[in-house]
């Protein structure tokens, strides 16, 4: 009996993906060894309108906030489950400059639907915010770890998950199907992360893997919202603060390091106005492309080989529209979006 469809990876792209294909009515069988990597697990899962130094709204950002919030809801519906958290972030203003600057655009179509209130002077005292700032709607963040948990152990009762690596030697390709692990599937999709680096079908894709720790710290002081300039403090359901992250392309393994630490100390300690203590540090790399757009489509030669990778820090937000996107292109629907769409890197194969 032949799958329609071989996940590998079951991050936050492949567990989505896979949700879509399945709800598609396909046949899908999962395949991850959870102890390659942990860039999922460890994400800081915010979904953010307006990002970035210059706050800028958030590339391709009404698709994806159309799409992704009813797509989280109606997911933990079906799951039982809750992740997804509906919290506002509030951007604080380095300048009056900005405060004006902002005013203007809070009656701008473009930016009204994600703007809660304009705030002209000090509002929380918990942070450092002596020109007011920028208080998001359509904002908050995912609990990715138990995001993850809920939907593999759906996958897990319905025997799709796999848990073992992946040896790209065992994958045999025929005319209109292959075989793996003595099974057969129609289709192929690498969803693997970082480990994409190393895949003999798609190393040849442009990643530029980025390294982020997080410090989980406490403290008297919990905030109602998300602080987020230069580094987001969110509040966690159990008291904790989550603060991050950092950008490192060179040091690429997966453990926390001492002066990651010390810089994300000082960064929460520049923003925000209360004493804490850190309680424990996370690292991860994410698989982040060379033009901040995703990696989507078939391999150059290999029909049916398709790739769903390279959404580097804002999975979160990205993921859901794509994995729709994607599914309509194989169901061919709708083509992709030429700015996703991996044929403009087929120069490098």
């Amino acid at each position: 009996m032949r799958t329609d469809f071989l996940i590998i990876g079951a991050g936050l792209a492949g567990n989505i993906l896979t949700d879509h294909l399945l709800k598609a009515g396909k046949s899908v069988e999962v395949l991850d060894d959870p102890s390659l990597s942990n860039s999922s697990k460890v994400a800081g899962g915010l979904y953010n309108p307006i990002t970035g130094r210059e706050m800028v709204k958030t590339w391709n950002c009404d698709n994806l906030f159309d799409y992704l919030i009813p797509y989280y809801q109606d997911l933990e519906k079906e799951l039982a489950a809750k992740f997804l958290i509906d919290r506002p972030i509030y951007r604080p203003f380095l300048s009056f400059e900005e405060q004006n600057e902002w005013m203007a655009r809070s009656v701008d179509s473009q930016f009204s639907p994600y703007i809660n209130e304009i705030l002209t002077k000090p509002s929380y005292p918990e942070v450092n915010d002596p020109y007011g700032g920028l208080l998001l709607d359509n904002s908050g963040y995912l609990n990715t770890s138990k995001f993850l948990e809920a939907v593999q152990n759906n996958l897990k009762e319905r025997k799709l998950l796999i848990n073992e690596t992946f040896n790209a030697d065992n994958l045999d390709s025929f005319e209109d199907h292959f075989e793996y692990g003595g099974k057969s599937y129609g289709h192929v999709i690498f969803c693997d992360g970082r480990l994409s680096v190393n895949n003999p079908f798609f190393s040849w894709l442009p990643f530029s893997l980025v390294k982020g720790e997080l410090l989980f710290v406490r403290s008297n002081v919990t905030p109602k919202v998300v602080h987020n300039r230069g580094i987001f403090v969110i509040p966690l359901e159990n008291g904790l603060l989550k603060c991050g992250s950092t950008y490192d392309h060179q040091d690429l393994d997966e453990n926390p390091t001492f002066h990651k630490a010390e810089e994300l100390k000082s960064k929460v300690s520049k923003l925000m106005n209360f004493e804490f203590e850190i309680i424990d540090q996370k690292a991860g790399v994410r698989p982040a492309s060379r033009d901040r757009k995703p990696f989507i489509g078939e391999h150059p030669t290999i029909k049916r080989m398709w790739v769903f990778n390279g959404f580097g820090t804002k999975g979160v937000s990205l993921i859901p529209y794509y994995a729709k996107q994607f599914v309509e292109r194989l169901n061919n629907k709708k083509e992709l979006d030429k700015e996703v769409n991996i044929e403009r890197y087929f120069s490098l194969f």
